[in-house]
C-alpha cells in the first residue's frame, strides 16, 4: 500500500504539470498563479460531524439524549417546550426555535445528569443537589425500617438518578399519609423484598399496611398426590 500511493502522487503530480487542452498553462500553474492566494487558513478545530434529535424539557429542567440517554440541564423557563438537541461526539447544543440555549461537553453514562445550577429557577435547584447522604438523614429521621428500605433502594447502582426519584417521592409520602402508614408500608416492602416506589405506592393505595400477616405458618395439606418429605430419604 505504501509503493502505490507513493506512485500516485508522482501520477498525481505529473497530471497537475500537463497542459490543459487547448491551453497553455496547467493545473499547476493555474493553482500558483490564481487559486493558492485565495486559500484562508485551515480551521482552528477539526470538523466534527454532528447529529440531531428532538426532546421535550421534562419538569426538572433537562432533556434526555436518547443516544446515551443521558440527562442535560437547559433554563428553566423551557419546561415543557419542545427543543432541538444537535450533538457531535463532543459536544450537546441545545436549541429551541433555532437559538442556542445550552450547550455540553457530551458524556456517555447512562441515566445520569449535566446540569448547570444557572439553568434551574431557586425551587428546582434542590432537584440537581440531591444526594444519598440527604436521603439518607431523611428517612432515618422517620423510623429506622424506612431508613433501611431506602438504602435498599440506593444500593442499587444500574440507575442511581432513577433512585433519587424514588426515594423522594417515598418520603413524601410521610405527608400525604403520615409517618406511621410509611412505616408500616416499608415494613411490609421489605418483607417482600421488592425495592421500588411503585412497591410501596401500592401498598399504601391497597391499603395492605393497615393488615395484619398471620404469624403462624400453615400446614402442608394432605393428599393423595402429595408424596411428602419421607418419600425422598
Amino acid at each position: 500500500m505504501e509503493e502505490l500511493n507513493k506512485a500516485l502522487w508522482l501520477a498525481l503530480e505529473e497530471h497537475n504539470q500537463m497542459l490543459l487542452s487547448n491551453k497553455n498553462y496547467s493545473r499547476r500553474q493555474q493553482f500558483e498563479e490564481i487559486e493558492k492566494q485565495a486559500l484562508l487558513p485551515l480551521p482552528a478545530l477539526r470538523y466534527e460531524l454532528k447529529k440531531q434529535s428532538y426532546a421535550t424539557v421534562m419538569k426538572n429542567g433537562h432533556v434526555c439524549l436518547g443516544a446515551d440517554k443521558h440527562y442535560y440541564s437547559v433554563p428553566y423557563k423551557f419546561i415543557g417546550k419542545k427543543v432541538t438537541i444537535r450533538y457531535s461526539s463532543t459536544l450537546v447544543e441545545v436549541l429551541y426555535k433555532y437559538d442556542q440555549i445550552a450547550l455540553h461537553k457530551r458524556t456517555k453514562s447512562s441515566y445520569h445528569y449535566t446540569s448547570e445550577k444557572e439553568h434551574m429557577a431557586s425551587t428546582h435547584r434542590f432537584v440537581s443537589e440531591w444526594t444519598p447522604e440527604k436521603f439518607i438523614q431523611w428517612s432515618q429521621n422517620i423510623h429506622p425500617d424506612v431508613h433501611d428500605y431506602i438504602v435498599r433502594i440506593l444500593n442499587n447502582k444500574q440507575h442511581p438518578e432513577q433512585n433519587y426519584k424514588s426515594c423522594i417521592g417515598i418520603l413524601s409520602f410521610a405527608k400525604k399519609v403520615g409517618n406511621d402508614r410509611l412505616i408500616k408500608a416499608c415494613q411490609r416492602a421489605l418483607s417482600y423484598e421488592i425495592f421500588n416506589y411503585k412497591m410501596i405506592q401500592n401498598i399504601l393505595e391497597r391499603g395492605l399496611d393497615a393488615q395484619q400477616d398471620d404469624p403462624k405458618e400453615g400446614k402442608m395439606p394432605t393428599h393423595d398426590n402429595i408424596r411428602g418429605e419421607q418419600y425422598y430419604q
